[in-house]
């Protein structure tokens, strides 16, 4: 009688605390984009990123914790994304807020901030206001001839027309009997309407 011969253990990976962590909110985030907010439970994201329930609760404390960072993730990768157009040469106006509107609707985002709004964690996402401070002083730096506080609304109404058009756009155009793309086109034209009207490329 031959004995196989076993497996060879399975190597444990060991990562840097910013590997892990990131490990974990890439996980997180396929599961929001896939199956929306109420599929980033605990169980599910440890085993999404291969790892065990207690290394999520080190990382972030809680499965709230891994959501504020995630929507925080979203944020300073979106920040960063639309800052590198504005600094880029021949970027087309409206670009940003094609990107914002991207965001919010191609990768659940608007889904996260809605949910984390209705568990009282909104409130946590304190780098929303760091993040409109640096796109608004890249845009000021560029003397658009735009003050701060009209720079500050503009990008106010932008994510609230991109959180709307996110959760409810496609559902209520054909609700009314349009594409179910017509809620983005409609909002990002009244956003060029408003660049036009500033002057300004954004």
């Amino acid at each position: 009688m031959s004995i196989e011969p076993s497996a060879p253990p399975k190597t444990r990976v060991r990562r840097t605390p910013e590997a892990a962590r990131e490990n974990i909110l890439a996980a997180a985030e396929a599961l929001l984009v896939e199956h929306g907010p109420q599929a980033i439970k605990l169980a599910d994201v440890a085993k999404a990123a291969g790892v065990v329930h207690a290394n999520v609760i080190h990382h972030f404390g809680s499965i709230s914790g891994v959501e504020t960072a995630l929507m925080e993730r979203m944020i300073r990768q979106l920040a960063d994304k639309i800052i590198a157009g504005f600094n880029a040469e021949g970027a087309a106006p409206g670009f940003g807020a094609q990107a914002l509107f991207d965001a919010f609707q191609a990768k659940g985002a608007a889904r996260l901030a809605a949910w984390l709004e209705l568990t009282g964690e909104g409130r946590r996402m304190t780098l929303v206001r760091a993040v409109v401070d640096e796109v608004v002083q890249t845009r000021l730096a560029q003397n658009v001839g735009v003050d701060r506080d009209t720079i500050v609304d503009f990008i106010l109404v932008n994510i609230v027309l991109a959180i709307g058009v996110g959760l409810f756009g496609p559902t209520l155009s054909e609700l009314l009997g349009r594409p179910p793309e017509r809620a983005r086109e409609l909002a990002l034209e009244m956003v060029q309407g408003r660049i036009t009207a500033l002057g300004a490329k954004g």
